[in-house]
């Protein structure tokens, strides 16, 4: 990278920290002010910073309207479906990964199982909500009033005995997971079939997607399925990194070996 491009994108996260002035920005380029000046201007003139009336310079608005196109331009399907098609090579297992969209989580993709037991989720189906391990990764990690006025307005089918009975059971679930940082589904949707999820996040921190594995009884145990966390919470590291630029693993990126 040449010398002025360098000093020129050393200057961006210099303003990030709060408007600075011409004197400031040289200092910490080790620079005449001079030079600091031309690239200022340079980035002004790009819309990327911004002079303020008292001289000082701040980031300017282009620099965030190509960051929301970044941002909006991304396909998280797209970046997951090489991580969804490994972790289903490792596992052998139903792999999906979900979103929230118009009050409803929906499957965006899905990895069949190697086994000859199948389950019958569909692209574009939308999950049981009140029971669905990615269901509750996504509507917990919504704002507390959100949240509530979600579960309040929900119905809660019974479709075993250990589904979500009711708003109040809900909520307390969403709080657990919140907490933990994974969800599960042990058969509160269909007897025989369990899951596990984990969430993908965005680079905000906030929930995008959530990805699972998924398995009935006779293949494998609830107990032998949660063994298979840590490989699934690394696997949803792994694209919230990829989707949002950040290349540093996340500090309670699980470290055990599945």
């Amino acid at each position: 990278m040449s010398q002025t491009v360098d000093r020129a994108l050393s200057i961006l996260p210099l303003l990030a920290e709060g408007p600075a002035n011409l004197e400031q920005v040289a200092r910490r380029l080790d620079v005449h002010k001079s030079t600091a000046l031309r690239l200022l201007r340079t980035l002004h003139e790009h819309g990327f910073v911004y002079r303020q009336q008292d001289q000082r310079y701040r980031l300017g608005a282009r620099l965030f309207a190509l960051a929301q196109q970044a941002v909006e331009s991304l396909d998280v399907r797209e970046i997951a479906h090489p991580h969804l098609v490994a972790l289903n090579e490792r596992c052998g297992h139903t792999v999906h990964l979900a979103v929230l969209e118009d009050n409803e989580v929906l499957y965006i993709d899905k990895v069949d199982s190697r086994y000859p037991v199948r389950m019958y989720s569909r692209i574009g189906k939308p999950v049981a909500i009140t029971v669905a391990a990615v269901a509750k990764l996504l509507l917990a990690d919504l704002p507390e009033p959100e949240r509530r006025a979600v579960a309040e307005r929900l119905d809660y089918p019974s479709y075993t005995a250990r589904s979500t009975p009711n708003a109040a059971a809900f909520l307390k679930e969403l709080a657990t997971v919140r907490a933990q940082g994974w969800a599960t589904d042990l058969g509160g949707h269909e007897e025989s079939i369990n899951c596990v999820g984990a969430p993908v996040r965005g680079v905000d921190g906030r929930v995008v997607a959530a990805c699972s594995i998924s398995a009935p009884n006779v293949v494998v145990s609830a107990e032998e399925l949660l063994h298979l966390l840590p490989l699934l919470r690394r696997t949803a590291d792994a694209i919230s990194a990829e989707y949002s630029g950040n290349t540093t693993p996340p500090m309670n990126s699980p470290k055990e070996k599945a």
